[in-house]
């Protein structure tokens, strides 16, 4: 069981999840919540239990030296942290772990436990998937609710999936029955560069999840590092003929894709950039990549 007594109150407080393995291509989404417990100095709140989860042997535990000279063991499992973003009405509960290896159910019924202890009733679940996009392109991220109500309010679709699903979905469904406002937010990675870290799709979904939250989200070094890690695929690309023409392939299938959007669609997207930003224009450098 993990330990939560004591937990604090907070102020109408939205979860942010995401879990490092299947559901995290790239990293990016998993460095999603890591950028966000750096902006806004998120504090420790409770951490699951690990040993009813986790298969040490596949998720290895490891050692570092202390200040006192001592040893400590650092226990693979699902933490969460708080944090207060400036100027909003809501605290922001963090939620980063990685995907267990056993008994997802009671897992997910431990973390609602706690969410539910905290009186958290909006749930956004984060992951990332390797798909057939160009690096040179925004990366596209889709979003899904159970929720007619979210599903009007963010622009969403029911998902549609069949097939194989990890714990992401697995959560999304244990939210929904909980009766909790879920949103998934996936961002497509190009397989063909999936190494992480990619700082191109932590930021497509960082900007996405302006829209729930409803207000501008720190970018920092992200559109920097974004723009670093394109040229340093572009200048691969160009040493390799064959992996130049596959993505001048992709560009050509995502170019068709485009024409068909709409004027409306892509005004509408700009209008609600502006609105959080506000009247004076972006505080934190540009978002998109």
């Amino acid at each position: 069981m993990s330990e939560f007594d004591g937990l604090p109150t907070l102020r109408s407080p939205i979860a942010i999840a995401a879990f490092e393995g299947w559901n995290d291509a790239g990293d990016a989404a998993t460095a999603v919540v890591e950028h966000l417990e750096a902006a806004w100095e998120a504090e420790p709140l409770a951490a699951i239990d690990p040993d009813d989860y986790y298969d040490f042997q596949v998720n290895r535990p490891t050692v570092s030296m202390t200040d006192e000279d001592g040893r400590r063991i650092e226990w693979p499992t699902t933490r969460l942290s708080v944090c207060s973003p400036p100027g909003s009405e809501r605290d922001i509960v963090l939620v980063r772990g990685l995907e267990p290896n056993m008994r997802w159910r009671g897992f997910c019924e431990e973390l609602l436990e706690i969410l539910h202890a905290l009186e958290v009733d909006s749930v956004v679940l984060l992951g990332a998937l390797l798909a057939d996009v160009p690096h040179t392109r925004p990366f596209p991220v889709h979003g899904s609710s159970t929720d007619p109500a979210m599903i009007d309010r963010f622009g969403l679709q029911p998902s549609r999936y069949e097939g194989p699903t990890g714990i992401t979905g697995v959560m999304h469904e244990a939210c929904a029955r909980a009766e909790l406002e879920t949103v998934s937010f996936w961002v497509q990675v190009p397989h063909y560069v999936a190494q992480p870290p990619c700082p191109k799709a932590t930021l497509a979904l960082l900007t996405r999840l302006e829209d729930v939250l409803d207000l501008p989200v720190p970018t920092e070094d992200l559109p920097e590092a974004a723009a670093t890690w394109a040229s340093t695929v572009d200048e691969l690309a160009t040493q390799d003929t064959e992996m130049s023409d596959y993505v001048r392939a992709l560009e050509e299938r995502d170019g068709e894709a485009m024409a068909q959007t709409s004027g409306e669609e892509l005004a509408a997207e700009f209008e609600n950039y502006l609105r959080r930003r506000g009247p004076s224009g972006p505080a934190t450098g540009p978002t998109g990549a």
